[in-house]
Formats: C-alpha cells, sequence, structure tokens
C-alpha cells in the first residue's frame, strides 16, 4: 500500500470519526452535564456517594426514563403522544387489582407482559387514528389522555391494590450484588435494544419518516406502517414504566402518571432529540431523565421548596429546547433568516404593507369595493355548514334529556343552570378557539386558569372594594403569560405544545408558591352575585354572556384581526408575504386565550365562593372539544365562534345529561374524549 493510499484511508477514517462525533453530540454533552450535575451533588452531600445512594438514584429516575424512552420512539417519527402518562397509571392500576393479596409471589415475567401488552393496546390506538385515519398526534393522543384516565379511574377510583414483593425484588433488587443495581440492567438492555433497533430496516425508516415524510412515501417505504408501529412500540414502553412504578410503589394509584407529561418531554429534549423527527435516540433521553431528576434533588437538598420542582423541569425544558434552536437547520435559525430577509425587503420598500395603492392588498387585508355581492348561502354557506351540526345535536340531547329526565328540560331551571355552566366553555372557546384558528394550541389553560382564580380570592380578602385592585393585576398577569407564550412560539420559533406545557408547569408551581399550597381568601359579595344571583329570575351572568357572545363573533367574524387569524392559519407565509404582520397576530390570540382563562378563573371562584388549586384540570380536553365540535380544523383556517358556542352548550347539555344517569362520574372523561375523536373524524378535510 502506497503512502498516498495510506493518507487517503486516514482522512477517511478521520472525517468518519468526525461525523459520529458529530452524530454524538447531543449524548455527549448530556452525559458530560451529567457527570458534572452528580459532582456537584456529591459536593453539596455531607457524606461520600455509596452504592445505596446510586441504586436509589438509579431507581428513583427509571419510570420517567423509560417512559420517555417511548416519547423518543414518536417525536423521532415526527409526532406527539400526551397519553404516556395516563397509559402508565392505567398499567398500574390493572396490576394492583388483578394481583391476589393473599399469594405474596407473582410470576414478573406474566405480570410484565400484561403491562406491556395493555400499554401497546393503547399505543395501537393511538397509531390507527394517527397513521391510517390521518388525524393530528396532538388531537388523538390528547383525546386517548382523558378516555385512558377515564377507564383507569373506572378500575380504580382510589389509591390502593396490592402489588406482589417478587416485583420489587426484581425490579428494585440488584443484578450483581453490591456492583450493578437492577434498574440499570433494565436501562441498560433498553439501549442495547435501541442501538440494535435503529440499525434495521424499520429504525432507518423510522429516522426517515421523522426527517421528510413524503421523500420517504415517494422512496417507497410504507410510512403509515411505520408510524403505528412506532406507536405500538412506544405503549409498549409506557407500559413498562407501568409495571416499573408499580414494583416500585407496591400498590395502585389512578393518578400516579398524572405528573409524568412535562418531565417526559423535558427528558426527551434534554437527551438532544429534536421535536419535529429525524434526530435523537435513547440514550440521550435516559440521562436527560436523569438530569432532570438530579436539578430537582439539587434544589431539596439546598432546602428549596418543593413548589419549585415544576417550575424547575419547566426551566430546564425550555433551555433544552433553546439550545437544541442554535443548530443551522432548527426553526429558530429559520426564523433569524426569514427576518433578515424581511429585514432586507423592508429597506428597499417590497413589502406589501409599505406600498400605498390599495388594489396590492388581498381581501382578507382590505375588503374591495368592487366585489360582486354574494348571496346570503354565498357568504355563509361554508359556516353553517360546519357549526350547524353542533346546533343540531344540542337540539337531539335536549330533547334526550325531555325523554330521560323528564320535566326538567321544560323549566327555566334547567335553561338557567345550562347557561351558566356553559359560560365557562364559551369563554375558553374564544381565546382556546382563536389559537387554533391559527394553527397552534394553548396546554397552559388549566393552570393559567387555576392561578388567576388563587390570585384574585387572596388580593381581594373577600371584599367587593378589592375588586378594583385585583381585576387589574389578575388581567395584567394574565397577558404577560400569553405574552410569553407567543413570544415563545415566534420569536423563537419553539413548538406551541411545548411552550405551553412549559408554561403550564411555571404557572403551578406560581400558584403553589403564591398560595402555600392552601388558597386563601373568599370571593367577594358581587362576584357571587353576578354567578349565583338573580335578575328577575335570570342568573347576571346569562346577560354578561349574551354580551360576551355578541363581541365574540363580532372580534373573529367582522374586524381585521379576525380576518388576520383566518390568515394566518390558512397559510403564515402567503399571509406574511401579504402584508399581514403574523408574528403580531400569534401573540394577540395567545394573549387573548391567557385573558380568557383568567376570565373563567375569576368566574369560577365567584360560582364556588373560593378557589381551589386544581380548579382548572377539568378545562383542557373540553375547551379543544369545544372548539372541534363547533366546526373548527384543528390545524387552523376554518371554524366560527357561532359553532364554538354551540359546542359549548352542547358539552354543558351532555354532562347534565349524563349526571342524570347511573353512569360513574369517571366515564366523563372517557366520553369526551370519543366525542372529539368523532368530531374530528366528522369534520376532517
Amino acid at each position: 500500500m502506497t503512502d498516498q493510499t495510506l493518507a487517503s484511508t486516514s482522512r477517511a477514517g478521520g472525517l468518519t470519526a468526525l461525523r459520529s462525533l458529530k452524530r454524538s453530540q447531543a449524548v455527549i454533552v448530556a452525559a458530560l452535564v451529567f457527570a458534572g450535575l452528580m459532582l456537584l451533588n456529591s459536593f453539596l452531600s455531607p457524606y461520600p456517594l455509596s452504592y445505596f445512594d446510586i441504586s436509589f438514584l438509579a431507581s428513583g429516575g427509571a419510570t420517567t426514563a423509560i417512559a420517555a424512552a417511548g416519547q423518543t420512539l414518536v417525536i423521532l417519527s415526527g409526532g406527539f403522544d400526551l397519553s404516556a402518562g395516563a397509559v402508565v397509571s392505567l398499567v398500574n392500576a390493572v396490576l394492583a387489582t388483578a394481583m391476589d393479596p393473599v399469594n405474596m409471589e407473582a410470576s414478573v415475567p406474566l405480570w410484565t407482559a400484561i403491562g406491556i401488552t395493555v400499554g401497546m393496546g393503547v399505543g395501537a390506538v393511538n397509531g390507527f387514528f394517527v397513521a391510517f385515519m390521518r388525524l393530528q398526534p396532538i388531537v388523538v393522543t390528547l383525546a386517548v389522555m382523558f378516555i385512558v384516565q377515564g377507564l383507569t379511574l373506572l378500575i380504580m377510583a382510589t389509591p390502593g391494590g396490592f402489588v406482589a414483593p417478587s416485583m420489587a425484588a426484581v425490579y428494585l433488587g440488584d443484578t450483581l450484588p453490591g456492583l450493578l443495581p437492577a434498574p440499570l440492567t433494565l436501562l441498560g438492555v433498553l439501549i442495547l435494544a435501541w442501538l440494535w433497533l435503529k440499525r434495521t430496516a424499520f429504525g432507518v425508516a423510522l429516522f426517515a419518516v421523522g426527517s421528510d415524510p413524503e421523500a420517504a412515501r415517494a422512496t417507497g417505504l410504507r410510512t403509515r406502517t411505520v408510524t403505528f408501529f412506532t406507536y405500538i412500540l412506544a405503549g409498549g414502553l409506557y407500559g413498562l414504566a407501568g409495571v416499573f412504578v408499580s414494583a416500585q410503589t407496591g400498590s395502585g394509584d389512578p393518578l400516579v402518571g398524572n405528573a409524568l407529561l412535562l418531565p417526559t418531554f423535558a427528558a426527551v429534549v434534554i437527551g438532544g432529540t429534536r421535536l419535529g423527527g429525524g434526530k435523537g435516540g435513547i440514550p440521550g433521553t435516559i440521562l436527560g431523565a436523569y438530569i432532570l431528576m438530579i436539578v430537582v434533588n439539587l434544589l431539596l437538598s439546598l432546602n428549596v421548596s418543593a413548589y419549585y420542582a415544576t417550575i424547575a423541569e419547566s426551566a430546564v425544558l425550555l433551555v433544552a429546547v433553546l439550545a437544541g434552536s442554535l443548530s443551522k437547520d432548527s426553526p429558530l435559525s429559520h426564523r433569524l433568516g426569514e427576518l433578515k430577509d424581511a429585514l432586507a425587503a423592508r429597506r428597499k420598500g417590497w413589502l406589501v404593507s409599505q406600498r400605498a395603492t390599495a388594489d396590492h392588498r388581498l381581501a382578507f387585508t382590505q375588503p374591495s369595493a368592487t366585489a360582486p355581492k354574494l348571496t346570503f348561502m354565498q357568504r355563509y354557506g361554508a359556516t353553517l355548514r360546519h357549526a350547524l351540526p353542533a346546533w343540531i345535536c344540542l337540539a337531539l340531547v335536549l330533547i334526550a334529556t325531555q325523554l330521560m329526565l323528564g320535566g326538567v328540560f321544560t323549566g327555566w331551571r334547567y335553561w338557567d343552570a345550562l347557561l351558566v355552566l356553559s359560560s365557562f366553555l364559551a369563554i375558553l372557546a374564544l381565546g382556546q378557539g382563536a389559537v387554533i384558528l391559527t394553527g397552534g394550541l394553548d396546554l397552559s389553560l388549566p393552570w393559567c386558569i387555576a392561578l388567576s382564580g388563587v390570585l384574585m380570592t387572596g388580593l381581594v380578602g373577600g371584599q367587593d372594594a378589592g375588586l378594583l385592585v385585583a381585576l387589574p393585576v389578575v388581567f395584567a398577569v394574565a397577558a404577560l403569560i400569553g405574552l410569553a407564550n407567543g413570544l415563545g412560539v415566534v420569536a423563537l420559533g419553539l413548538s406551541p405544545i411545548v411552550v405551553t406545557l412549559a408554561m403550564n408547569g411555571i404557572l403551578q408551581g406560581a400558584a403553589l408558591i403564591w398560595s402555600g399550597g392552601t388558597p386563601a381568601g373568599f370571593a367577594p359579595p358581587a362576584l357571587r352575585w353576578l354567578m349565583t344571583g338573580k335578575v328577575l329570575g335570570v342568573t347576571p351572568v346569562i346577560l354578561f354572556m349574551i354580551a360576551f357572545a355578541a363581541l365574540a363573533i363580532m372580534l373573529l367574524g367582522r374586524t381585521v384581526f379576525g380576518r388576520h387569524v383566518y390568515a394566518v392559519g390558512n397559510s403564515a407565509l402567503a399571509a406574511r408575504l401579504s402584508g399581514v404582520r403574523s408574528g403580531r397576530v400569534i401573540v394577540s390570540v395567545y394573549i387573548l386565550s391567557a385573558l380568557c382563562a383568567a376570565l373563567v378563573g375569576i368566574l369560577l371562584a365567584g360560582f364556588s365562593g373560593q378557589a381551589s388549586l386544581g380548579m382548572g384540570d377539568d378545562y383542557l380536553l373540553p375547551s379543544i372539544a369545544v372548539v372541534v365540535v363547533g366546526g373548527a380544523l384543528i390545524t387552523g383556517g376554518r371554524g366560527h365562534y357561532a359553532g364554538m358556542l354551540g359546542g359549548a352548550l352542547l358539552l354543558t347539555a351532555m354532562q347534565t345529561l349524563l349526571a342524570g344517569t347511573a353512569l360513574p362520574f369517571a366515564f366523563r372523561s372517557v366520553f369526551f374524549g370519543l366525542v372529539i375523536l368523532m368530531a374530528v373524524i366528522a369534520l376532517r378535510e
């Protein structure tokens, strides 16, 4: 072999090693951060790190790591899965109720297989609707999350049950006594399985689908099949996480997985997996889960209140997402490039908004005076086609209520209660609906509602005079929340799901810190009168809602802002090129959504007399359901507030009907999840 050949071989080997190092950059960085945090933790601890400490840390982060591994597969395929925590709870409830408390031993492989099978079953449902029905992953998995939560509560309404100690012996014991904890062995097996999977035809196809599904389909890959089995594998990992947490707790808890949603997303992002798909892997995610756990543990060791835990998790998630946005192919880099081009175009006077003549503007910016007159059906036919089904279904539900519950339907008390209870969803429909019309989604509503209610009751002290100070403060805080959400989506180019999910965690911590875990104060008499008083037999809030609905219809249907919202939802790029300041519109709808959530928090506190920390939890799915049931397209650009208002009345009437039956309360979550799935299927394009 000549010297030239040797040099070429050496250069080729060096380039290969450099490319391999670059591909593993995220994992290496995560490993270095993990090592640094471990050193810091050891430095702050008065005792040296022992094998017991390692075993304790390994078991403490394993549940999140396993569930996040499943989330990694879904995100690599270009999707999102919000049902992970619900599946963990379901498997935990199944195992805790099915095991015999008399028999202290159990077949660990059998129960592990049962848990994984349950998870894979839920994953198959997700995969079917996403891959073959072509529905949006966020909507499908959110609906399935609530369905699974309802099923879990039907299986186990309260914590309890029994999990055999043999499960703990296997999953929490030692693979090699004194040398290797079992949780680390389990995670090592997952990493080896991942290293094998990524080299198979399925693994290659998974990355291809996540990178560019259209190109993957053009090359002959069965993208739908790949997506379907990706959700099944992810569900199996969620099921394994449920098995592990069952062994860890020794009992069942129907809410055990609810807190996993934010940490699993954070672990995936910290580990270097790119949101949007095509880049990342499970080893980095596992490191990310333990980084997140150590950060929280460090806060506790520094005597920082546990109320800051969700704030820390959200902050780590946002920092990790921002760090990943520094790459050349990131959304943030694209945004900066677009901003640079826009500034150059503005300097040269090329933007449509800089042109003085009105004939350059599109119809949604400035209606033309010479446009031909349209008939009523030409103008409103599409709106009626999508909005009327909700009102027709409302009429059918009212008839069913009359037939099943007797004379309830004919009484004014029923109508009064229906309109009062639907007011909360009608208000949320405006904010969440405006966000959805632009193609986004606001997951921060639950704790924005709770924080607003807690702030209001804490500031007013039960006195009407306090409203003069409390209301401006609460709405100002809500506006700042919406502004932060909007800027995260627009200025930083981050996913609305990630931004609003992180914001929800921050708001949860803020509400806990403000209230000290126990909200104080009561709603003032004026607010109580608005929600429960009477004016000529009518609850005053109904009169308020009539005015609110009229203004909402006017805002979205008759103003320039409303036309811009629809334009951005149909095509943000086309809207921007036509002179619409799409970024400003998107920020505005998130502010509107937060203000609506704050108003609901205030009214809920007035309705019940005081605020509670979980008062917003029951309104996330319904706020999306009323928009979708009302005929809006979940991907944006289509919908009308009249349909959303019908959806709010419809879902409230359904709740009333269900409350009058003998069905368990938990069935409502199942019902709402099914309703939103059916509505998305029926109204999809």
